[in-house]
């Protein structure tokens, strides 16, 4: 019986070792939000001062009634000083330009007119941009750091989240099939 005491501590950490190998095949990036499958949170943001491009329609509020269209879109969530924002904003472009896709953007903790001046300088791709200055809109969705994306579909329930900046293959394996069936 002793000796079992003394096995006890070595029969955890191995245990334990086990997890942690088991867990090195996981994706870091891939973070589960508690909205997949769920509608997405109620808001409503004041849009972006200063936005050089904005039409009409981008007057009033952005809201979650801009998410339930009818047909699916995207959110993405950005900001003037992030890098990997900067480095994914060729793919939103292209979502908008070549697979015309409605995206909308959340622009969060960021100061209006450097966010306009990012827009301007790499163009604006956004049908509507919500002003999230003091980042409670991004904690209501569950954003943990920019970039994020989100596909919702027409009734507006999250089909899938994106934590990182978006890639080619991302777009190619888990966007658009998204956005194609739910068309």
């Amino acid at each position: 019986m002793m000796r079992l005491i003394y096995f006890l501590p070595l029969l955890g950490c191995l245990c334990l070792g086990v997890v942690f190998f088991l867990g090195l095949d996981s994706d870091p990036r891939e973070v589960p939000s508690a909205f997949i499958n769920k509608p997405a949170p109620e808001f409503s943001l004041a849009p972006l001062p200063g936005r050089a491009n904005a039409s009409q329609a981008d007057l009033g509020n952005f809201s979650r009634t801009d998410l339930v269209r009818g047909q699916p879109v995207i959110v993405n969530v950005w900001a003037s000083w992030c890098i990997p924002c900067t480095a994914e904003h060729p793919l939103i472009d292209r979502l908008v330009k070549q697979e015309g896709v409605v995206v909308h953007g959340i622009n969060y903790r960021d100061k209006a007119p450097a966010a306009a001046n990012w827009l301007a300088r790499l163009g604006d791709p956004f049908s509507k941009v919500g002003f999230d200055s003091d980042g409670k809109v991004g904690i209501e969705w569950g954003v943990y750091g920019v970039p994020e994306t989100f596909v919702i579909d027409g009734s507006g329930i999250v089909l899938f989240k994106h934590a990182g900046p978006l890639t080619p293959e991302i777009l190619e394996q888990d966007i658009l099939p998204r956005i194609r069936t739910h068309k």
